[in-house]
């Protein structure tokens, strides 16, 4: 298996991530411009917006992996929780617990930032992404997952 790093998306990567995000947007039968690309890709850049990014690098500094999140308040509890918005991996390298490995640094970047929970949204017919998420967090009966921290 190819080393794999796990990093904050750095100005390089934009092409990667780029094509990515579109496989993503594909796969949800979104649009993607690039008008739509460069605005995210603006928001991850900027320390000041809450949407942040994890990227998945192999050793020779390709993009395999995207994980977009945010902080989101939880009044009911008093805390802050993370909300996963995307997870992509490139089909080349499905299968090789890329999509785990980035939820499980988010999961960790969590756990350091004193976030309760970790919460997304996915498909219902999302099967293989499902497989996963079954694996590391607790289906809700809302049809959202909850990695509980």
């Amino acid at each position: 298996m190819t080393e794999l790093t796990i990093a904050a998306p750095i100005a390089a990567d934009k092409p990667d991530w780029r094509r990515l995000y579109e496989g993503y947007a594909t796969f949800y039968k979104m649009p993607m411009t690039d008008a739509i690309a460069d605005r995210v890709w603006s928001w991850i850049q900027d320390p000041g917006h809450v949407l942040e990014a994890l990227v998945v690098r192999t050793a020779a500094g390709r993009v395999v992996g995207l994980a977009h999140f945010r902080a989101m308040p939880r009044p009911l509890t008093g805390t802050t929780a993370g909300f996963l918005d995307d997870l992509f991996v490139d089909p080349e390298f499905r299968g090789g617990r890329v999509g785990e490995r980035l939820l499980l640094a988010l999961r960790d970047l969590a756990r350091e930032r004193g976030w309760t929970v970790i919460r997304w949204l996915t498909a219902d017919d999302n099967f293989r992404a499902r497989t996963l998420y079954d694996r590391v967090a607790k289906r809700t009966m809302w049809i959202t997952y909850q990695m509980d921290l």
